[in-house]
């Protein structure tokens, strides 16, 4: 199971940036197999299982991320812009309302 991407340790944070990329190459590479598949005229029963999969593993790396930005605020943009300029951090309700805009937008 990869590392989580939302952990304040430095090298455990690189660690599991590292095995998000990883794991975003391997998807790449799905995408290339699906082209080939598609090209060589592959049925299109199995070439929606590559796509099945290859979406289920986007989703999953999105899923990881927003749960970091649900459950750390400082990662979450707004906040962490507004503590790079020494400005206060958004109030919670507005942060639980701008993720879930976020959020919708990818439903």
């Amino acid at each position: 199971m990869p590392a989580n991407i939302c952990v304040t340790e430095p090298q455990a944070a690189a660690a599991a940036r590292r095995a998000l990329v990883l794991r975003l190459k391997r998807v790449e590479g799905q995408l290339r197999g699906i082209q080939s598949m598609i090209e060589s005229g592959n049925a299109c029963e199995a070439i929606a299982q590559q796509m099945s999969a290859a979406r289920k593993a986007l989703d999953k790396a999105f899923f990881e991320l927003a749960a970091c930005a649900i459950t750390h605020p400082q990662f979450s943009a707004p906040d962490a812009d507004a503590a790079k300029a020494g400005r206060p951090a958004e109030k919670p309700e507005e942060r639980v309302q701008r993720i879930a805009r976020t959020l919708a937008k990818f439903a």
